[in-house]
């Protein structure tokens, strides 16, 4: 792919990175991808060619690797494709279209300006002073912004969103925009509402991780199995010990499956059983109706036998009458 060429000599010259991609972009890219795009942005200076090969050797990274990190740089707008090679993207323009592009974005003096609101203006700069040392991105203010309005978000969890991401080491835009839309789903708009949210979540993560070791799955449970755990906790409302019924029932199948114990629960559910006892008392009924019917069944084909056994004796007897009537005949 084809580089501009710097008029300095290597030793002189030097590189610039606009501090916007510290603020915006950074944290954005992974690793072997950072350090492919610094690379590249390095050699946009130089006029020669260089070879993907070459790059993988230079760089010591797998070919697949130089490969994904310019496909991942193109599709998140960092370099555009050309037949001849690649552009690195002017980042400082693409963040300053993003600011004021018409009634979707404001810069950070406009929000605080048009803000009636203190208290958020207070939330945006605590956000802005604990996680980002003071010198968060403008685009992040907009975002913050869009937030409060699509999802209704009070300040405390506004505040408790970036640090939930910072606590992860995850405070990058994908992911606080993942995060804030699983809340939006969920409902939560106040303090209050993210602590139910919470006190949720550690139920059922308790709850994952007992049927996991009961089950013996110490690897851990796929996606699909939770799932079906937390719509049994979530949609049917049942805590453990009615789990731990249907559970103890998979002692009787060789090998288990999620959806036969999701069967068994199912079916206590659209029974409208919603306690232990209701469950275990169910089962004793089916338990005694089964009993029932198996004893009804065997006395329905003693008797069946009986009659049978009575049919051929009666049989026998006509025909030694008969034979006997030819005797005396």
């Amino acid at each position: 792919m084809k580089l501009e060429k710097s008029d300095k000599h290597l030793l002189f010259s030097e590189t610039y990175l606009p501090d916007i991609f510290f603020s915006e972009y950074l944290s954005q890219v992974p690793g072997d991808y950072l350090k492919v795009y610094l690379y590249i942005y390095f050699l946009s200076k130089h006029n020669k060619d260089i070879k993907l090969n070459d790059l993988s050797k230079k760089l010591s990274l797998p070919l697949k690797t130089i490969n994904d990190s310019l496909k991942f740089l193109e599709e998140n707008n960092y370099i555009i494709k050309k037949p001849s090679g690649y552009i690195i993207v002017d980042l400082q323009e693409v963040t300053l279209h993003k600011l004021y592009s018409p009634n979707l974005q404001l810069s950070p003096e406009k929000i605080k300006e048009n803000s009636n609101n203190q208290s958020r203006a207070k939330a945006i700069e605590h956000i802005n002073n604990k996680y980002f040392q003071g010198i968060m991105g403008p685009s992040w203010y907009n975002d913050i912004d869009l937030w409060f309005k699509k999802y209704n978000f009070d300040e405390q969890v506004m505040i408790a969103l970036f640090d939930y991401c910072f606590n992860r080491a995850a405070l990058h835009k994908n992911y606080v925009q993942t995060v804030a839309e699983a809340w939006g789903l969920n409902k939560i708009q106040t303090w209050a509402d993210l602590d139910l949210y919470y006190q949720k979540q550690e139920k059922i993560n308790k709850i994952k991780k007992t049927i996991a070791k009961k089950l013996g799955k110490h690897s851990g449970l796929t996606q699909y199995e939770e799932a079906y755990i937390e719509k049994w906790v979530f949609d049917y409302g049942y805590e453990f010990d009615i789990i731990e019924i249907a559970l103890k029932r998979t002692t009787f199948k060789s090998n288990p499956t999620f959806e036969y114990i999701n069967n068994i629960i199912t079916d206590w559910h659209d029974r409208n059983l919603k306690t232990p006892n209701e469950v275990l008392e169910f089962l004793e009924k089916r338990s005694k109706q089964v009993k029932d019917i198996k004893k009804l069944e065997k006395q329905v084909s003693k008797s069946s036998f009986s009659q049978r056994k009575y049919d051929n004796l009666d049989f026998l007897y006509a025909n030694n009458t008969d034979k006997e009537g030819e005797v005396n005949g």
